[in-house]
């Protein structure tokens, strides 16, 4: 028998979520955002989940061919554009809309339709602003310039104007934050063409009905995880988990006081008490720096993992489930076969991190199973 540690991919939480994305936003297209290989779900487990999307998001054409040979014929965005110049005969081939974030990105089309002047090769192109991100995109000062440019090259058929919010998931509004953001983007494009697409997964939840965005982008929302958590769960927000982590107990132990579990002896015991061992590490992308007290679902009962994560075995709190066996249900994040729930976003926090790094670290020997029901 193959090791007991599986992550089951539930194919109608993830049409659910996108239904509740589509809710949230009436009247707006939604890319369903499916990079990182569908934040650790797989592009080829969600592609049939995700086919009621207006579109698709990802960040590089390899994983917009994937799409394109499961046979999606819509829109693809690459939302970080062309790494080299030569992308562009694969954007022209696979029909892929892009991101053009810098001035090098407006030299290599400039150059390809100089080049392909007889071709009919259009290209549609999110025009990226650094609206206070300041990660990608221009300057609100060389927006309208890179606009402007973009505009006179043949091979560009349309310009949406794009940006993306630094604390749509957090508190900072007003001067400082998502108010400011929109009020920089606003100004900046005011009386440009085009449409706009400004809205990630916080945005869509938090403040749709306040932003003018044509294309919204739906990323984590998808995937069971709240956006803004703490602050919001998943339950606030009408979602549902897409993945659950399932192992087994494998092996049980009974410590008395002071007796301590695992590397370190990080936790020590206060009285005696029930341990049970658990087929998943960090080997598995289970994280090491997990803390004692982060829940876990034994036979669906919530308990607490203990001491270490080693690299093949973690330890939970048994001393309350007097039931529990050897090859009992093990579920580290998402939904039991009972059907309770344990939010990824809970687990997370357990070792300072978000639920998406959790999802996307799930590790090549972990199992994978997609199931319809959920």
């Amino acid at each position: 028998m193959s090791r007991p540690i599986t992550a089951i991919i539930h194919s109608n939480a993830l049409s659910y979520n996108l239904s509740v994305a589509r809710q949230a936003t009436p009247d707006r297209e939604v890319f369903a955002v499916v990079k990182a290989n569908a934040y650790g779900h797989g592009i080829e487990r969600v592609f049939e989940a995700f086919q009621s999307a207006d579109g698709f998001a990802l960040l590089d054409i390899a994983e917009a061919r994937r799409l394109r040979d499961l046979g999606w014929t819509g829109k693809i965005l690459l939302l970080e554009g062309l790494f080299q110049a030569d992308e562009l005969e694969a954007c022209s081939e696979l029909q892929l809309d892009f991101t053009v974030h810098n001035d090098a990105q407006i030299e290599w089309l400039d150059a390809f339709s100089q080049r392909n002047a007889s071709m009919s090769s259009s290209f549609h192109v999110f025009l990226k602003m650094n609206s206070g991100m300041n990660r990608l995109g221009f300057r609100p000062e060389a927006y309208r310039a890179a606009w402007h440019r973009l505009s006179t090259i043949s091979c560009v058929e349309s310009i949406t104007h794009m940006t993306h919010f630094s604390d749509a998931d957090g508190e900072r509004l007003g001067e400082s934050g998502v108010d400011y953001q929109v009020k920089t983007f606003e100004s900046t494009i005011a009386g440009l063409t085009g449409t706009r697409s400004i809205s990630n997964s916080a945005a869509i939840l938090r403040y749709q009905t306040q932003l003018n965005s044509d294309y919204v982008r739906s990323g984590i929302m998808l995937y069971g995880s709240s956006p803004d958590y703490p602050a919001h769960t998943i339950q606030d927000w009408g979602l549902q988990p897409t993945m659950s982590l399932r192992s087994e107990i494998i092996a049980i132990q009974q410590i008395e006081a002071e007796q301590s579990v695992g590397y370190g002896s990080r936790f020590v015991a206060q009285h005696p008490m029930r341990i049970g061992v658990v087929a998943c590490g960090y080997a598995d992308g289970y994280q090491r720096t997990t803390q004692t007290g982060t829940p876990v679902l034994v036979d669906s009962q919530k308990t607490q993992i203990l001491g270490r994560v080693s690299m093949d075995m973690l330890t939970v709190d048994l001393t309350h489930l007097p039931d529990v066996h050897i090859g009992s249900e093990v579920v580290l994040w998402g939904q039991s076969s009972q059907g309770v729930v344990l939010p990824v976003d809970e687990v997370a926090a357990g070792s300072g991190t978000v639920g998406y790094e959790l999802m996307c670290g799930v590790t090549a020997r972990v199992a994978f199973q997609i199931e319809q029901s959920t």
